[in-house]
């Protein structure tokens, strides 16, 4: 894949991905020209929701040292924490442009949500129950989510990691257990964060994830209007249109994700730009 061909895989991606989390399946639509909340249809949704972010937030990486799929790039050692994530790829979008020129928006929404998961908070009153424990966890929203996210996608076989992140935050917290009493307290972690601390984030989320959507959508537009165009064939009964592609696309994959993010961008993204007010923001 030459950088071209990647840009176009990364930012239809992303823009995928945040569709299947941002969208009035999910949440609740209302008549509101300005949101002040976003509320889940069901339980259901929420906890698809944070599977889904759990996904965005996880590294893609080489297996068995296979290269990293779809062409992308691999992560460097030493990284912040929000490179773990596909933020690293939207990263290299910004640094070295090829569908389009400025990219200020873009790196601007990116930039934001990465500060946010990189920021620590403390959880007071943690009551793990299953373990008679009740603990002031501090830690980042980035390690929070991600631990969501698998424990809601996973069954305790699968948790092995996330049981070896508990007990770290709890023995920080001055609550050393095993690590039977981790696989035991695993649920009520769930219950507290997911449960309380994440639906109170998820709006927030929401808008940060929608304005990386918006910006995609901006950048865009440059090319979307150099490539978009009407055949000779096209007829007023048999209307058909077509995209110039760029000569640097040509891998059968990267090309049919360059469509896709054309076709994209034909339209707005579904959900309005919005902004939570800020006392929707201030715990945790």
């Amino acid at each position: 894949m030459n950088d071209t061909e990647r840009e176009a895989i990364i930012l239809n991606s992303a823009w995928e991905m945040i569709d299947g989390m941002v969208n009035w399946a999910v949440f609740v639509k209302t008549d509101q020209v300005e949101l002040s909340n976003l509320m889940f249809q069901t339980s259901g949704q929420a906890r698809l929701f944070i599977i889904l972010l759990g996904d965005f937030l996880s590294e893609i990486r080489a297996f068995k040292g296979e290269p990293v799929p779809l062409g992308l790039k691999p992560v460097p050692s030493n990284v912040r924490p929000s490179d773990l994530t596909f933020l690293f790829h939207l990263r290299q979008v910004c640094a070295d442009p090829k569908l389009g020129g400025d990219t200020a928006r873009l790196s601007e929404a990116v930039e934001a949500f990465a500060s946010w998961l990189e920021g620590e908070f403390t959880a007071t009153g943690v009551n793990l129950h299953a373990i008679d424990v009740v603990a002031d966890l501090r830690v980042t929203r980035l390690r929070y989510v991600k631990m969501c996210g698998d424990i809601a996608k996973h069954n305790l076989a699968r948790l092995a990691t996330n049981v070896r992140h508990l007990r770290k935050l709890l023995e920080q917290a001055g609550h050393p257990i095993s690590e039977q009493e981790a696989y035991l307290a695993v649920e009520t972690f769930f219950e507290w964060f997911h449960g309380d601390i994440f639906m109170y984030h998820s709006s927030q989320i929401g808008e940060f994830l929608n304005n990386i959507r918006w910006a995609i959508y901006d950048y865009l537009q440059t090319e979307f209007r150099r490539s978009f165009h009407i055949p000779a064939k096209s007829t007023a009964k048999f209307p058909i249109y077509s995209y110039l592609m760029p000569a640097e696309i040509n891998e059968p994959v990267a090309v049919a994700m360059y469509w896709d993010a054309m076709n994209r961008s034909r339209s707005q993204p579904y959900v309005q730009q919005f902004v939570i007010p800020n006392n929707m923001k201030q715990c945790y």
